[in-house]
């Protein structure tokens, strides 16, 4: 079976019912975390397709909650994690949202972080635990969490990309997978990079202060369990 992990076989370790509606979710969650930089003042979240319709059934609320937290799919927390949440006085709404998703396990994350920066994060859990990050702040992208990610929004001009390369080559960091979103030519663009191993701070400070560089985000690999 090529192209094959044990997760695919077997699932992940989590608190039930469902490894897309609750174990998934909780994954969801805990990678808009990181997206975000850490567990957000504020999260709205818009549920679409079969989210929205057995959210409450399944969990699915508390558990994308719970992966805002940080806790895990195995995490006992879990089914308390709205409470939680009021605990930590981490505002939270959640609403089905009209529409048809690419993916029917999808949710829409609209994050603030403590010190007020924004971040809107659309993803959908895939089955297993396994789940998708598709677009960030309008940028198409495509994120599971199974690599250490450098988010690197840039001006969309010509070298920008072979700048940033050749630092990370230069720390001997091998780029997995990469990507380049951009909304208009001659704007801002989204570089993905997906490496084997962390991306140090010195080498992420090489980066963002590179001229051109608007803005670098470190999302680390998310375990299953």
């Amino acid at each position: 079976m090529p192209n094959t992990n044990v997760f695919d076989i077997i699932g992940p370790i989590m608190i039930g019912p469902s490894s897309s509606h609750t174990a998934g979710a909780v994954r969801l969650g805990r990678l808009a975390r990181a997206i975000a930089g850490g567990t957000p003042a504020s999260a709205r979240i818009r549920l679409y397709g079969s989210f929205a319709q057995t959210h409450r059934g399944h969990g699915t609320d508390r558990a994308l909650v719970a992966g805002l937290l940080g806790h895990t799919p195995a995490d006992e927390r879990i089914r308390h994690a709205l409470d939680e949440a009021k605990t930590k006085r981490v505002g939270v709404t959640i609403r089905a949202a009209r529409g048809e998703p690419a993916h029917p396990n999808t949710a829409r994350f609209d994050l603030t972080s403590p010190d007020g920066r924004r971040v809107r994060v659309l993803g959908a859990s895939l089955g297993g635990g396994t789940v998708r990050v598709s677009e960030i702040d309008g940028y198409d992208i495509e994120i599971s969490g199974d690599y250490h990610t450098l988010l690197v929004r840039h001006i969309d001009r010509p070298g920008m990309i072979a700048t940033v390369t050749a630092l990370l080559a230069k720390a001997k960091v091998n780029v997995a997978q990469m990507r380049v979103s951009r909304k208009r030519k001659g704007g801002h663009a989204l570089m993905s990079i997906k490496a084997d191993q962390h991306v140090t701070q010195r080498v992420r400070d090489q980066i963002a202060a590179t001229p051109g560089i608007v803005s670098l985000r470190a999302v680390e690999r998310i375990a299953y369990h």
